[in-house]
């Protein structure tokens, strides 16, 4: 028979060794650990134009939630599902506990678990998601700690702002902006039930990812919230009745991915690394993008590989430089590597732009007889495709069939100076090579560039590119872009920017890139480099830009791949789709128009001398006015409209679709640009708007010349 003093000494080894079992545990608590990410920069939405999400960046952390200020729909939804008997037990459930035993056995595996809101708020804070019995033992203790020091109020208050909600969102405000797009306070019954279904399987349930899913789950939330007292019938039926309507972005897809990286970059790059959540407004053209995600990869999918060509880049802007559409590459999951901005490829005959631009200023005209001829410098012999000399030719000949042996002429008759200066002017930011090979592109720029100079060389003005409108932190503009940007001098003297025009025509309509003819006047060039290991075609048309790469990441040759095939056909194959989407979208009946420009009422009229920005856009006093009806035109289109107007006073009245229907002297504007070939009609225009671009198309003005 054991003795009372062995006994009792016993008692006391056991009370010790379970003290010291418990404070070893307890020392290995990662006090400060737990699963909440470590500070990142600021989150970012990004919407397109039209302000629609399409996709999100980092980690949305929203406002803290305070324990006075506890948004009780969602309170009561989070307290319903997870803990039932939150405001009831100190920090662990034994009831709960005891239940969830029991279900888990007959379901004969972990079905349920059994953590209070607490232990959840102790794990998130302090622990790993180790399912070991020592991380249970600490995840009690530790609830027991807080349920001693803190209210239910500010637990559950912690515990709002320390779940993960899924798409990034840490805490309940955070996931509210990001879902519905209003802070945690302004949810609707419905909306709290999605947040607090979202706790338990966040990214398998995220809205965003699964609408389905997670408003199922809310509908249980509701259920449970009825059971439980938390919500009356007649308020989880109306709640039922009118599911969440969700402006969360969805998953980024992958073409859009290297737009994304692109404006992430940007707006980090305007804005700086502020510790605040970011809207930003981009130029995306959301069916642009679309179209030309899908053109390209089609492309590359069926001649892409009969030619050995497995990469393309396309870039698509408006001539003052707003992105609409960018693909970086062929697969975004596969390489997030940008074409568009990050990859250096030779330009090949791209080049002879700036070339002929430089001849062009210096006094040539189109019709200057040029030689195509054998030419020597050093070792060095450069030849034609082909390898033909055709003699005596036009400039415009030469360029519209890209003759190398001009080029070099030119090259060394202007002087490497001069031909570079215009180059820098027209937007090349590259480095290129101190040889007479720079002449036939031989140095290296990117896709982003070249198209610049393009658009440059297009409206006779430095064009800087742009991805971003504004950026916002919840209602507050950190960044605006201005609706005009000051243009800078003209690049090119009235004459040689018209006849660069011209030649850029001649290559669509009888030179290297005839695969991109449209119904509407293109202009445009092609480059190819040696053995086809880069090939282009950079086109425009009245009120687009847009540039084609196509080659190989590794360099390798492809198939005989030159401008005027492959990256032409890309190039068509998008504007064509992009036009008849336009037309689908504003479809002009037979004999009403689909808007008419009615004068806004109310609105009094605007008066003055007008400056002209271009053939749709005028600027009196500071004020931008764009004209009802139509596209414009920069360069000598432009200048002859500023010639027309001559300093008389502009009458504009606001109209129905936000634009504005300008007169001179009581003659209509819209109508002069568009009888005069100055514009193209714009989908929404008047039918007698588009009788007037009918009359000059068949007259062959303006912008329909040669066609």
């Amino acid at each position: 028979m054991l003795r009372p003093g062995r006994v009792l000494l016993a008692i006391c080894l056991l009370a010790l060794l379970g003290l010291g079992s418990l404070a070893w545990i307890m020392f290995q608590v990662p006090v400060g650990g737990g699963m909440q990410p470590d500070a990142t920069p600021a989150s970012l939405i990004l919407e397109s134009r039209d302000g629609t999400a399409f996709a999100a960046r980092g980690v949305l952390r929203g406002d803290a939630i305070e324990a006075d200020k506890l948004p009780r729909p969602l309170a009561d939804a989070i307290v319903a599902i997870e803990d039932r008997r939150f405001h009831d037990h100190l920090g662990v459930d034994p009831r709960g506990l005891i239940r969830a035993v029991l279900r888990n056995a007959e379901a004969g595996r972990a079905r349920q678990g059994a953590s209070t809101i607490t232990q959840q708020l102790a794990r998130l804070s302090y622990l790993s998601q180790d399912r070991s019995l020592t991380r249970k033992i600490q995840e009690a203790v530790i609830a027991f700690w807080l349920e001693a020091r803190l209210s239910k109020e500010e637990i559950l208050a912690r515990y709002l702002n320390s779940a993960y909600f899924g798409a990034g969102a840490w805490g309940a405000d955070a996931a509210a902006r990001r879902y519905f797009g209003k802070g945690a306070s302004e949810l609707s019954l419905g909306e709290a039930a999605m947040l607090a279904g979202l706790v338990r399987a966040p990214s398998s349930l995220a809205p965003n990812r699964n609408p389905e899913g997670a408003w199922r789950r809310a509908e249980l939330v509701l259920s449970v919230m009825q059971e439980t007292g938390h919500a009356t019938p007649e308020a989880v039926t109306a709640a039922r009745a009118a599911p969440p309507v969700l402006r969360a972005p969805p998953e980024t897809s992958t073409g859009r991915g290297y737009f994304a990286d692109w404006v992430e970059a940007e707006a980090r790059r305007l804005i700086g690394p502020l510790p605040v959540d970011l809207s930003v407004r981009t130029t995306l053209d959301p069916a642009l993008q679309d179209l030309a995600e899908k053109v390209v990869a089609g492309w590359l999918d069926g001649e892409g590989k009969r030619v050995n060509a497995s990469q393309a880049a396309l870039l698509a802007m408006t001539h003052d430089g707003a992105v609409l559409a960018a693909v970086g590459g062929r697969d975004y999951a596969t390489s997030q590597f940008n074409r568009v901005t990050q990859a250096r490829r030779q330009p090949g005959s791209l080049f002879k732009l700036f070339t002929y631009a430089a001849a062009l200023e210096s006094g040539m005209t189109p019709s200057t007889t040029v030689v195509d001829q054998p030419v020597r410098i050093g070792d060095w012999e450069p030849g034609n495709y082909g390898d033909r000399f055709l003699g005596p030719m036009s400039l415009k000949d030469a360029f519209a069939h890209s003759v190398n042996t001009v080029a070099v002429q030119l090259y060394t008759q202007l002087g490497r100076r001069r031909v570079l200066d215009m180059a820098r002017k027209l937007g090349l930011r590259s480095e290129m090579p101190d040889a007479p090979a720079v002449s036939l592109g031989a140095g290296e720029a990117t896709l982003l560039e070249m198209t610049s100079a393009f658009a440059a060389a297009a409206g006779n003005r430095a064009v800087e590119p742009y991805i971003v409108r504004s950026v916002r932190a919840r209602d507050r503009a950190l960044f605006t872009r201005p609706d005009t940007m000051p243009g800078g001098a003209p690049i090119l003297s009235p004459a040689a920017q018209q006849g660069l025009l011209e030649l850029m025509l001649a290559v669509v309509q009888n030179g290297t890139g005839t695969a991109a003819r449209l119904d509407r006047p293109v202009a445009g060039k092609t480059g190819t480099t040696q053995d086809s290991r880069d090939a282009w075609f950079i086109g425009m048309t009245a009120d687009v830009v847009v540039g084609v790469w196509v080659g190989n990441d590794d360099n390798s040759p492809m198939r005989n791949v030159t401008g005027g095939a492959l990256p032409a056909r890309i190039w068509q194959d998008f504007v064509r789709n992009a036009d008849r989407a336009k037309t689908a979208e504003a479809p002009m009946p037979a004999t009403t128009p689909a808007r008419t420009a009615e004068p806004a009422r109310g609105a009094p009229p605007v008066r003055g001398v007008a400056n002209v920005v271009d053939t749709a856009t005028l600027r009196i006093g500071n004020r931008a006015l764009q004209l009802t009806g139509v596209i414009g035109m920069r360069g000598e289109y432009a200048r002859q409209l500023a010639l027309y107007l001559a300093g008389r006073e502009v009458v504009c009245e606001p109209v129905s679709d936000g634009a504005h229907r300008c007169n001179v002297e009581g003659r209509d504007l819209s109508d002069v640009v568009l009888f005069n070939g100055g514009g193209r009609a714009s989908a929404d225009a008047a039918p007698e708007l588009r009788r007037s671009e009918t009359e000059a198309r068949e007259a062959g003005r303006g912008v329909w010349s040669g066609q």
